[in-house]
């Protein structure tokens, strides 16, 4: 792969923090590409000369690609008539995820492989390059690590999570659901994936449950990460700082002990929009999070229950219109601090060394991606430093 310049940058996003500016913004910049990592990056009348292969922006703006640290993209069937349902009163619950879990368990491995791959071709279409994919849509043993081989397959942030929902099929048998999470369905799964995370809600699991499924995952090597808060007050937030979590998500309901838990901690406060503007919750108060020092990031949670969309553009739009973010905030979070909720150094910057994943706005600026939402603004991509 021969170097490029990606040159004439009128407003260029690095996240590597200039005089306390953490988006590190660079005008009239260039960014040298060398194989799948950024070779330089500095003002565009310093550019290295000789460089057969050139990207004339033309003004245009440059970010780091997205990084969505949570998305649930293995999965079959639709729950489009839940979505009606919701708009028209139908209050939202975890319990649909069950019938997911039966179309999943249904739909053979080209039939989840085929349409992974159609989710990952809208990821990249709409600037994302780094993502994670979680399992929980089998709930066997044998689907669980299905789903988790066909992820790794895409991505090698894979994250288990047999503590989604207890199966219909252990309704009646909760604490053998739990011993089958930690014991046979981990082994099977633990090979693919290098996160474990767990449902710590009313009508899913308990807070005793989740730390001893969270305990089992790190003592097979895998890293924690934690569904909490997401449907009212409760312990998730706390039990994932408790326990080192690289991230807790949802965080829609906060109390001041929350907040300052997250303040005092490495754990990222993961957000994601998506979610509210399908199910009608309130909103996260992001603003609220950012001024008591928590790192926030944005995610989709793309799903078919509560948040079937796979755009990160969208989810910016949100947390800057709904959750009290300014736009470079929003970008921020949708770029580094998902990087942080990943463990990652490599991604969500623009920087030598890091891996070459850029995203051309076409706009002037990253404003514009909340400025014009729904407007298709990603121009082109570049991923490990080929053009996509």
């Amino acid at each position: 792969m021969n170097p490029t310049l990606i040159t004439n940058v009128g407003e260029l996003t690095t996240n590597v923090d200039r005089e306390g500016d953490p988006t590190g913004t660079l005008r009239d910049a260039a960014v040298l590409v060398e194989g799948p990592r950024i070779a330089w990056v500095g003002s565009a009348a310093d550019a290295p000369t000789g460089i057969a292969d050139t990207v004339d922006a033309g003004g245009r703006a440059v970010i780091p690609g997205f990084v969505d640290s949570h998305t649930h993209l293995v999965f079959g069937g639709d729950r489009a008539d839940e979505f009606e349902a919701r708009m028209t009163g139908t209050p939202y619950a975890a319990g649909g995820i069950r019938r997911t879990v039966a179309a999943t368990r249904a739909a053979s491995d080209e039939e989840l492989r085929a349409r992974l791959a159609g989710f990952v071709h809208e990821l990249h279409a709409q600037g994302t390059t780094t993502f994670e994919v979680k399992t929980g849509y089998g709930l066997s043993v044998h689907d669980e690590a299905r789903l988790a081989r066909l992820a790794a397959e895409v991505t090698p942030e894979v994250t288990f999570l047999g503590a989604h929902v207890v199966p219909a099929d252990h309704a009646d048998r909760r604490a053998e659901y739990v011993d089958l999470v930690v014991g046979p369905m981990l082994e099977a799964v633990r090979p693919h994936a290098r996160w474990i995370d767990v449902f710590c809600e009313r009508g899913a699991f308990t807070p005793d449950e989740s730390r001893r499924i969270l305990a089992a995952g790190v003592a097979h090597g895998l890293l924690p990460r934690v569904h909490g808060n997401q449907l009212g007050h409760g312990e998730g937030v706390r039990l994932a700082v408790a326990l080192g979590a690289a991230s807790v998500d949802h965080c829609t309901y906060l109390d001041d002990a929350d907040v300052a838990a997250l303040a005092g901690a490495h754990t990222v406060a993961t957000l994601l929009p998506g979610v509210e503007f399908s199910t009608r919750q309130p909103y996260p108060d992001a603003r609220r999070l950012i001024d008591a020092g928590v790192t926030v990031a944005l995610a989709s949670d793309c799903n078919p229950g509560s948040s079937f969309t796979s755009s990160m553009p969208l989810m910016i739009a949100l947390a800057v219109r709904e959750m009290g973010m300014t736009p470079s905030e929003a970008v921020w979070a949708a770029t580094a601090g998902g990087a942080r909720a990943l463990r990652r150094d490599d991604v969500g910057l623009i920087a030598p060394g890091a891996r070459a994943d850029l995203a051309l706005l076409d706009a002037p600026t990253r404003v514009h991606l909340a400025y014009r939402p729904g407007v298709p603004l990603i121009a082109g991509v570049w991923k490990d430093g080929g053009r996509l």
